[in-house]
């Protein structure tokens, strides 16, 4: 099976959304949980919103974790939730940062609800040439650790 196939992703895009329950609820923030994975079906790092500080975002986390300067051009990032386009609370959001990693392509299990942001990290990471991959199959999970944020159904 490659790196890339429907039932890879699901496995690794799995992974994201359990690391989403990790995170420590807030009420002005998702819980989100993203790996990356390099080829040959490898786990680079992986990390959770508000892993290490109150305004920290799952992709920037993980992407905290690695080397600078790590080859990363045939990467996947995996989020529970669409990569953030808007931020108030660090000068680069989500989405400036996997692009400026170089990473290819994304896998999302949910886009964001306009509930804090109306977020456009989807369109911005295909206008920059980055492959968007959603499985909303998973979305019904990643909303779990955050129904505290949505209310009920």
């Amino acid at each position: 099976m490659d790196d890339h196939s429907p039932a890879k992703d699901h496995d690794w895009l799995e992974m994201a959304v359990d690391l989403a329950g990790r995170c420590p609820p807030s009420p002005t923030a998702f819980s989100v949980g993203a790996v990356i994975v390099v080829p040959a079906a490898r786990v680079m790092t992986r990390g959770f919103s508000r892993e290490n500080d109150p305004h920290e975002h799952a992709e920037e986390s993980a992407l905290d974790k690695l080397p600078a300067g790590l080859d990363l051009s045939g990467a996947t990032l995996y989020s529970s939730l669409e990569p953030c386009g808007k931020r108030a609370s660090r000068p680069r959001t989500c989405t400036q940062l996997i692009i400026e990693a170089g990473i290819p392509r994304v896998v999302l299990a949910w886009r964001e609800p306009p509930l804090f942001v109306d977020c456009d990290g989807t369109a911005l990471l295909r206008h920059a040439g980055v492959a968007v991959i959603e499985l909303p199959d998973l979305a019904a999970r990643a909303r779990e650790p955050n129904a505290h944020l949505l209310g009920p159904g």
